[in-house]
């Protein structure tokens, strides 16, 4: 998974942030079209995404909109327009921050560091029974380790993190397993089904992780 998508149509603006997003040692991809961000943060995800509103193909306004349909992933709106009736509507639609043009691009590393500082941060996920202890890498159910493979614990930290929010099939292989989808149903279906084994109390009448006919998994 990419680390930040920076969706900006000025070519200059954005070669210059991701080289210096990269120097500061992330991974990132760089588009000026809103439709190739979309197709790129559906195909390979990114943990974080510096929008610009005004693009051609899909606007920022209509990128936030479907990140937010599936997923709680960062994203920085940058933008010239400067009433605050966009920036309210930008924040009001889950941006994470705001940021106008003409800015300072310390400023805007500044925020997406202190971003990822407070995800980092956390230690644990807890949600009734089931705490994922993100430092170990490990899953706990009544206070017992349940023993995990690393992609068990990436699938259910990802649903977790996105409790109540149907995922759509693509979107989860592509995050935890890659851009490889020949094997996308299959080996998605069997880590549910062995998640479903450990957490459930009835795992043939789930309650935590739900099916979505025709579209994906929720975590409930």
């Amino acid at each position: 998974m990419t680390d930040i998508l920076v969706v900006e149509d000025n070519q200059e603006l954005r070669e210059v942030l991701v080289d210096f997003l990269r120097n500061e040692g992330y991974t990132v991809s760089g588009t000026g079209d809103g439709d190739k961000a979309l197709a790129l943060y559906e195909k390979y995800g990114a943990r974080l995404l510096v929008l610009d509103i005004m693009l051609p193909g899909a606007s920022g306004m209509r990128i936030l909109d479907k990140v937010r349909e599936k997923s709680n992933t960062p994203v920085i709106m940058v933008s010239a327009k400067l009433g605050k009736d966009d920036k309210l509507s930008a924040l009001i639609s889950g941006a994470d921050d705001y940021i106008e043009k003409p800015y300072d691009i310390d400023i805007l590393i500044a925020k997406i560091k202190g971003i990822f500082k407070r995800r980092l941060a956390i230690d644990e996920i807890t949600d009734g029974n089931i705490t994922l202890d993100l430092v170990h890498e490990q899953i706990i159910k009544d206070g017992q380790v349940i023993e995990a493979t690393t992609k068990e614990f990436e699938l259910l930290k990802l649903l977790m993190e996105n409790k109540g929010h149907t995922l759509v099939k693509h979107y989860i292989f592509s995050t935890i397993w890659g851009s490889d989808s020949e094997s996308e149903e299959q080996t998605l279906t069997v880590h549910i089904r062995r998640l479903r084994e450990k957490l459930e109390d009835n795992p043939k009448v789930p309650v935590r992780i739900i099916t979505v006919w025709g579209k994906g998994y929720r975590y409930e």
